[in-house]
């Protein structure tokens, strides 16, 4: 009887125990002695010597955090060897088992890092990776909306918002899949559908047609095809709906004013939003203010950001500040018709810096709008140095600084202006008229005059402004309309870093022997930077799949051409029996010519 109350404690020990280590973890506990227990209600005493007493509760760490620490520490011991092959192996999961498209396969097997990377997680990295994966992938079919989205350009903590609850197989969402097609098909980069997936997931939702209907819509307003493309991926929101009224008003209105149609594409940036209400209501406020056409068309011509870079938004804000300085209404209708340019985006940048400076020194409004009324022009014109350097410069306080400029306004620019010297480091400094003829040339393709954009092109370029404009005429005369050409050469400068009569050959190797349309330069404009020994190699063993029925016919450039040797010799060369042979041959004839 006494050794049966005994067990009962025990047992009823055992389960408190268990019950408490699902909430506190006691500190390290030293076990004198430990054996296997066959019988919990025989095992015998043994008593248990803390170090402490204290106990330690242990809160559960977020999962995004779990996620980040472990994926971190993990990522680091990933080999780039080992992330290929994960590609390969997610590549052939997707193609061959799930049956996607090859394009679709190879665009999601190479844009979803942090997908493979979890995926790898599963596995032992140091071992056969594409074996393991395999094997891994054959037992676990995965979410495929998670690759899917990641490839669209999204974060994974807005793909993680964006995942179906009940859906697991992209194709149990056709009409998803059917619209991102016709969006794929029209061209429109797949790195742009995140955002337009986030911003306008209707688009995502319509019934087979309705789509191809939006993109033609805006066609038949004048656009081309390219202009469309990237108008729809910086403003998705415009294919919700029928044809966007205000951006339909805003283009009439450019067009009135000079601005042709397609020229809006080359104005666009896929990182900008764009308010077309609030553009047609700035172009509506500058008629009101006193700007004729003309002096509008010469404005947004030459200073396009004014209008697409914050949707003119600075010219609310400009003319906002103005009226606050105590100047009327018609004070600044009078400043601005004397001096048009002021709304330039160079001068609008100027005359804000010099507001400020102003306002630094602690100068009263009312001097501010006497110094503004009379020097409006001089403030747009020059880059002023920090009141800081300034005062550092002439060893005064800024109550002095500030007396001085009330005084004498025109000394103000004179001691603050910065120098425009030129560094030696600068491409200008080594011979002004090449410099001037290629600045002249990107001007025309629509850069920003000494914006970083342009610094940045100057260096990508290569030749004179002279042969840069011969290459670009080549393509213009070879088909390809001219605001394609600009957009075409903005995304991939490298295109014209080629002599003309390559430029040619290429073209002429594209249209009349392997039969593809001009057009599709525009979707792979790096096709002419590939030497014609790959493009004749690959294409001459494309062609000869093609003819036996071993390969889909017109397949795009890049599938051809961009992927590496081994995923060619796999998916173009082995497919075949007599693949391998006929490679060889290829390899030698071309490489004896």
């Amino acid at each position: 009887m006494f050794m049966g109350r005994i067990r009962r404690r025990i047992c009823k020990l055992s389960k408190m125990i268990t019950h408490l280590d699902k909430f506190v973890v006691l500190s390290p506990i030293v076990y004198e002695k430990s054996d296997v227990v066959h019988n919990l209600c025989s095992v015998s005493l043994r008593v248990r010597y803390f170090r402490s007493s204290r106990l330690v509760f242990r809160p559960k760490a977020s999962l995004a955090d779990s996620i980040r620490s472990s994926s971190s520490g993990f990522a680091s011991r990933i080999s780039r060897a080992a992330k290929t092959e994960a590609q390969v192996v997610l590549f052939d999961y997707l193609h061959s088992t799930r049956s996607f498209r090859f394009m679709d396969a190879e665009h999601i097997s190479k844009n979803s890092h942090h997908f493979l990377q979890n995926l790898l997680s599963k596995i032992d990295p140091e071992k056969d990776v594409a074996k393991s994966l395999t094997k891994f992938l054959r037992f676990n079919p995965v979410n495929e909306f998670e690759p899917f989205f990641e490839s669209l350009g999204l974060s994974p903590s807005e793909v993680s918002t964006l995942v179906p609850q009940r859906l697991m197989f992209l194709r149990d969402d056709s009409v998803m899949l059917d619209n991102f097609h016709v969006l794929c098909d029209y061209g429109i980069p797949r790195s742009k559908m995140g955002k337009m997936y986030k911003v306008a997931r209707e688009i995502f939702g319509y019934d087979y047609g309705v789509l191809a209907l939006k993109l033609q819509a805006y066609e038949n307003l004048g656009l081309s095809k390219p202009t469309v493309i990237k108008l729809v991926s910086c403003c998705p929101s415009l294919l919700v709906g029928g044809v966007d009224a205000e951006f339909a008003g805003a283009l009439e209105r450019l067009k009135v004013l000079g601005i042709k149609n397609d020229d809006i594409g080359v104005y666009l940036s896929g990182k900008g939003m764009y308010d077309w209400g609030r553009m047609l209501d700035m172009l509506n406020f500058l008629d009101r203010v006193g700007y004729n056409e003309e002096q509008l068309g010469n404005l947004f011509k030459t200073n396009p950001a004014l209008l697409f870079e914050g949707s003119g938004k600075k010219v609310y804000v400009l003319f906002g500040r103005l009226i606050k300085l105590g100047l009327r209404m018609n004070e600044v209708h009078s400043l601005f018709m004397q001096n048009p340019h002021i709304l330039s985006v160079k001068c609008t940048k100027n005359l804000f810096k010099a507001l400020d400076f102003l306002f630094d020194i602690a100068m009263d409004t009312e001097d501010i709008a006497h110094i503004v009324s009379r020097h409006v022009e001089l403030m747009g014109s020059c880059s002023l140095k920090g009141p800081k350097t300034v005062c550092r410069e002439l060893n005064v306080e800024k109550e002095e600084l500030c007396l001085i400029i009330k005084e004498d306004p025109l000394k103000w620019f004179s001691l603050a202006s910065k120098s425009k010297v030129l560094s030696s480091g600068q491409v200008a400094s080594k011979d002004t008229s090449k410099y001037l003829e290629k600045t002249t040339f990107l001007l025309r393709l629509g850069y920003l005059e000494n914006s970083d954009e342009m610094l940045k092109a100057l260096k990508q370029f290569r030749g004179r402004g002279d042969q840069l404009q011969e290459r670009f005429d080549c393509l213009v005369c070879a088909g390809l309309d001219c605001n394609v050409v600009k957009n075409l050469i903005r995304h991939a400068p490298m295109v014209l870093n080629q002599s003309k009569d390559v430029i040619e050959k290429k073209i002429d190797c594209l249209k009349n022997w392997l039969g593809y349309p001009l057009e599709s330069v525009v979707a792979f404009p790096a096709y002419l930077c590939y030497d014609m020994e790959r493009i004749s190699r690959r294409f001459s063993m494309y062609v000869w799949l093609r003819e036996r029925g071993a390969a889909k016919p017109m397949l795009s450039l890049s599938t051809v051409l961009a992927c590496s040797d081994a995923r060619f010799v796999k998916y173009f060369v082995d497919v075949h029996p007599e693949g391998p042979a006929k490679w060889e041959t290829l390899k030698k004839s071309l490489h004896s010519i």
